[in-house]
């Protein structure tokens, strides 16, 4: 039957957690913009979300015939110095390369020095890079933890003359890919389209057809450009596009899509992000992946194909299936308490898996009580219950333990931990399960 979406609040209950899920987001960057429960999308299917840094997404669109500006990278202060050399005139800009939005009004955790973009004199290439280089950027996505910078990326200094807004990603409603533009760039595309929903062109595109230089230049003109700089824009829609297809993206972004006063078309900023069910044929575009910009858990959790994400709250949990995973997510939260992650197991996994989602979970210093919720089907509760004594002995158990098993084998599960001689409160009930999950994490804290 058809969808809705999700189902209206309830007087006096709080949110739930998979419900917002499904809530509608405006356009593009919304997502980037939630809170790390968004993300749980993800885990429902196969993750889609490996992004690259603006230095690599650059490099790559010019390999496809797309118009960027003079880039360079140092990954220390002695390259800054020289790469800051090879650039003509007087003044350069510099930027972290973090995988983040908002670097320009970041700031740097340990030195307190503030942007992470700035136009700066050659001369002083050694200064900026000294101050952003090994230092943790801290912006309005990432959170106070912030993100590494390990690079620095210098471009050419140019003028902006008009900035345009670009993307190409997938869509349901036509069946295939789509472009979108606006006149209006360099500025966060929801609120252009919160204000004039008729300042967005939308054009989808045949994906067995492919892009054709008629829909490219029209997108160009739709956008703004005229004469010589649409014919220049539409060159570089089309390799855009082609990127986006023969690259296996599920996203590319452009803002801003930018005519210089010298004349030129140039991509100056990019947002990209590929589809992890290609990785086995996009293997040197996924050797890119720089996983230190990543929650180090989730890097874990995906060595033993865990679905895991990390989340804000304190009661961690441990559930098979996606759907009870956010249902007791769900409970958790009515009873007063919040998830610390997502976690599915899955059917298929072993000792050595539960094992290794007990230690992750364990380890989260935001964790104050651990809720295991397993309805054993093709996931055996005995399997659950070796992992999980396997895993106390090894690293011991320094937090509260609720366990649930109800299912296949269930009977066996429970011996298993009666006998371990584990401090493991077992109840049946997935309700009271909750209640003392939620009960033991305040008062731990």
């Amino acid at each position: 039957s058809a969808s809705t979406g999700p189902p209206p609040p309830v007087p006096g209950r709080p949110p739930l957690v998979a419900a917002a899920m499904f809530a509608a987001v405006p356009f593009i960057r919304a997502a980037a913009a939630n809170s790390r429960r968004g993300a749980l999308a993800g885990a429902l299917g196969a993750r889609r979300h490996l992004s690259l840094h603006e230095y690599q997404s650059l490099a790559l669109f010019q390999d496809f015939g797309v118009a960027v500006p003079k880039i360079a990278v140092a990954h220390s202060v002695t390259e800054a110095t020289e790469i800051a050399k090879g650039f003509p005139g007087d003044e350069v800009v510099i930027k972290t390369q973090v995988l983040a939005g908002g670097r320009g009004l970041g700031h740097f955790k340990e030195n307190n020095f503030q942007g992470g973009v700035h136009i700066i004199k050659k001369d002083k290439a050694a200064e900026f890079a000294e101050k952003m280089l090994g230092k943790t950027l801290v912006t309005k996505q990432t959170g106070a933890a912030g993100k590494p910078c390990n690079v620095v990326m210098f471009a050419e200094k140019f003028q902006i003359k008009t900035e345009k807004y670009f993307a190409i990603l997938m869509d349901r409603g036509s069946g295939g890919p789509i472009m979108i533009g606006s006149k209006t760039g360099g500025t966060s595309i929801e609120d252009i389209a919160e204000k004039d929903p008729s300042a967005i062109v939308k054009l989808p595109i045949d994906i067995m057809e492919g892009i054709s230089s008629a829909q490219s230049l029209d997108m160009a003109e739709k956008m703004g450009f005229s004469g010589a700089q649409a014919a220049s824009a539409a060159k570089s829609i089309e390799g855009l596009y082609k990127v986006f297809i023969e690259c296996d993206c599920t996203m590319v972004e452009i803002n801003p899509f930018a005519e210089l006063t010298d004349g030129r078309v140039i991509v100056c900023d990019a947002k990209v992000g590929f589809d992890d069910n290609a990785k086995f044929r996009q293997k040197a575009i996924h050797e890119k992946r720089d996983f230190l910009q990543e929650d180090a858990q989730e890097v874990e959790a995906e060595k033993f194909d865990l679905n895991y994400i990390k989340l804000t709250g304190s009661v961690a949990c441990m559930v098979n299936g996606a759907g009870l995973a956010m249902s007791t997510m769900d409970l958790l939260a009515l009873k007063g308490g919040s998830p610390a992650n997502f976690l599915d197991v899955g059917g298929a996994a072993n000792k050595d898996t539960i094992t290794a989602a007990f230690k992750i979970i364990q380890g989260d210093p935001d964790v104050k009580s651990i809720f295991i919720n397993i309805f054993g089907g093709i996931m055996r509760c005995d399997v659950i219950a070796d992992g999980v004594v396997a895993a106390v002995k090894e690293v011991g158990l320094s937090k509260p333990l609720i366990v649930r098993l109800v299912g296949t084998n269930v009977e066996q599960g429970k011996k298993i931990i009666q006998e371990s001689g584990l401090d493991v409160m077992a109840i049946s009930d997935f309700t009271e399960a909750a209640k003392k999950a939620v009960e033991m994490a305040k008062l731990a804290k």
